[in-house]
């Protein structure tokens, strides 16, 4: 028995959604008690060359809007890429979870045979159950487990149960 596209997809994505979300509730009340500027924690990095916490929760919105987009050969919402606030992540979350809860399980009928191509410049075509299960969850796993690794590194009382919802 298969898994529907949507299932694998959509309620996969608003989970790790909400575990992103559960993370600034938890690292605003961190900032507070410890005294820590907020933008310090937001702009916090596991190393120099990694994308900062505010551009893991960039990618990981990212990574669900356009995998349905291009599950579905529809155009995903763009956005900016500039935010700089607790307050700032959790409008994009908003607009990201309301883009999901605009897919239906019809909308996703048949999408696992739909050739998708990877991006960037690897010229790899996948068929769109395999995109899902290979690329997208997998990166959209990384950027919340960053998330998560990056505030802990920063002191920040989050845990394995906040990862798992």
């Amino acid at each position: 028995m298969s898994i529907s596209m949507y299932r694998l997809t959509v309620p996969m994505f608003q989970r790790g959604l909400a575990s992103l979300k559960t993370y600034l509730d938890k690292a605003e009340v961190y900032a507070k008690e410890k005294n820590i500027d907020p933008a310090i924690l937001v702009a916090a990095r596991l190393a120099p060359d990694m994308l900062p916490l505010s551009g893991q929760y960039q990618r990981a919105s990212d990574t669900a809007k356009f995998a349905l987009a291009r599950l579905t050969a529809t155009d995903a919402p763009k956005f900016e890429d500039n935010e700089t606030t607790f307050e700032d992540l959790r409008e994009r979350l908003a607009k990201t979870e309301a883009y999901l809860a605009g897919f239906s399980v019809e909308a996703l009928e048949g999408t696992q045979t739909r050739q998708i191509t990877l991006p960037g410049k690897s010229g790899i075509v996948l068929p769109g159950d395999d995109y899902i299960a290979t690329f997208a969850l997998p990166n959209f796993y990384f950027h919340i487990a960053t998330a998560h690794a990056i505030l802990r590194s920063q002191g920040a009382p989050i845990g394995k149960r906040d990862y798992l919802g």
